[in-house]
Order: C-alpha cells, then sequence, then structure tokens
C-alpha cells in the first residue's frame, strides 16, 4: 500500500498536520472518534467557490447561466468523485472491512467525500490559496478541452425528444426517496415511460438525480434501438 507522502505528492500539496489528513480520509464506517464528515462540510463550500472562480475566469464572455450550467456539471458527487481519481485517494481512506469488501474504495460518494474533507483540511491548514492551486491544477488535468458542451448535458431535453416523438408522451420522474444528513442530502428518482421505469438513479439534489436517470434511459432506448437493427440485419442475412 502507497505511503500517505505519495498521496500528498499526487496532490501537490504536503500537510503539516497528519493528522488533519488522516481525518479527512477517514469515512464514518472506520469506527474511530472523528470521521470526515465536518471537513467534508467545509470543502463542499471551499469547492464550491474555487471552481465557480475557475470557470468565472476561464470563460470571460459566458453568461450567468451557461456558468450556473459547468458548475452544477462539476460541483457534485460525480465531478469530485473524478478528482479525486486522479490523485488515486481512494488507495488511502480508511474505511471498514465491510466497506472494503464491498468496494468502497471505488464508489463516488465516499471518493466525493473524502476529497471534499481533503479540501477543507487544505483550507483550515494554509487558506484559499493553495486549495486555488491544487483544485484549478486538477481541473486542467482532467478536463483538458473543458466548455459548456463536454461538460454538460440537458438529457432530460434529449429524452423528452426522444419519447415524444417515438410514442407522443412524456417521462415522468418519481422521487422514491431520500436520505443522508440536511447538508449532504441524496436523493433517489426514478423515470418512467407509458407508466413503466425505465431507470432509476441518486444525485445530491433532484435535478442530478433527474438529470442521471435520464441519461441511463437513453443509453437503454438506444441499446434497444441498436439491438433491433442486428437482429433485423441478421434475420436479412439468413
Amino acid at each position: 500500500m502507497e505511503s500517505i507522502e505519495e498521496f500528498e505528492k499526487r496532490l501537490g500539496y504536503r500537510f503539516q498536520n497528519k493528522n488533519l489528513l488522516i481525518e479527512a480520509l477517514t469515512h464514518k464506517s472506520y469506527k474511530k472518534p472523528y470521521n470526515n464528515e465536518r471537513l467534508e462540510f467545509l470543502g463542499d463550500a471551499v469547492l464550491d467557490l474555487v471552481i465557480g472562480e475557475f470557470l468565472f475566469l476561464k470563460f470571460p464572455k459566458a453568461d450567468e447561466g451557461e456558468l450556473s450550467k459547468m458548475r452544477a456539471s462539476l460541483v457534485n458527487e460525480k465531478g469530485f468523485a473524478k478528482l479525486a481519481e486522479r490523485v488515486s485517494l481512494g488507495r488511502h481512506i480508511f474505511i471498514s472491512n465491510a466497506e472494503e469488501n464491498n468496494k468502497g474504495r471505488e464508489k463516488p460518494s465516499l471518493l466525493s467525500n473524502a476529497f471534499e474533507a481533503t479540501m477543507g483540511a487544505i483550507y483550515l491548514e494554509t487558506g484559499l490559496s493553495v486549495v486555488r492551486e491544487v483544485v484549478h491544477r486538477l481541473l486542467d488535468e482532467v478536463y483538458p478541452k473543458i466548455d459548456l458542451g463536454s461538460l454538460f448535458r440537458d438529457y432530460k431535453t434529449a429524452l423528452q425528444e426522444l419519447t415524444q416523438a417515438k410514442f407522443g408522451e412524456t417521462p415522468e420522474y418519481v422521487i422514491l426517496g431520500s436520505s443522508g444528513p440536511d447538508h449532504k442530502k441524496e436523493f433517489e428518482v426514478a423515470v418512467c415511460v407509458l407508466g413503466s421505469e425505465y431507470a432509476r438513479a441518486c444525485g445530491s439534489s433532484k435535478k442530478e438525480a433527474q438529470q442521471e436517470a435520464a441519461r441511463i434511459a437513453l443509453e437503454i432506448f438506444h441499446r434497444k434501438e441498436r439491438e433491433a437493427k442486428e437482429s433485423a440485419l441478421k434475420g436479412k442475412s439468413e
């Protein structure tokens, strides 16, 4: 297993207080007197500001709506998990044996939370400027060709256009439930077409969960279309 020093090297920051880093990497399942939830809360707010600033500077001609869409595509569980994967954060989180056996080191939720907590820890130790340097560098590495088109796709609109063309119907989104503390809610949403559930997904907001459910439903529709075409071609050739 790699040392904490190797993780710090990839992160581009060396902690003065190693206990602060250990707290940031400790999941509540590890059953210690401390865990990373408080640092995660702080890091979430810090990342919202730092990533907003990154987009503001990178896209001087973008309007408020475009900037908000891009930020929403980055400031979420999936976006933070990508940044966590860039620095191989999953190798270093402290989790229970049960989470280990359940592939916890690969879970986007755990990776995202630990990344937020790590940024919160850096902020506490050195302030905003170092967090800015770390996050802006990671964003440039993970999104070398960042723009509105590459970051944000309105899957709900695409699914609605498809179902209206095929069935003359609009998809229905059903909230199945929510979980987690108030500052870190997770919503589960199902998308139904013609009264049947096509897909379900989770997200840190209802909109995010709806978008993800729509994306999965689109993949299902497209896969079925490909399979139907392949079946038809096979039938003609026989």
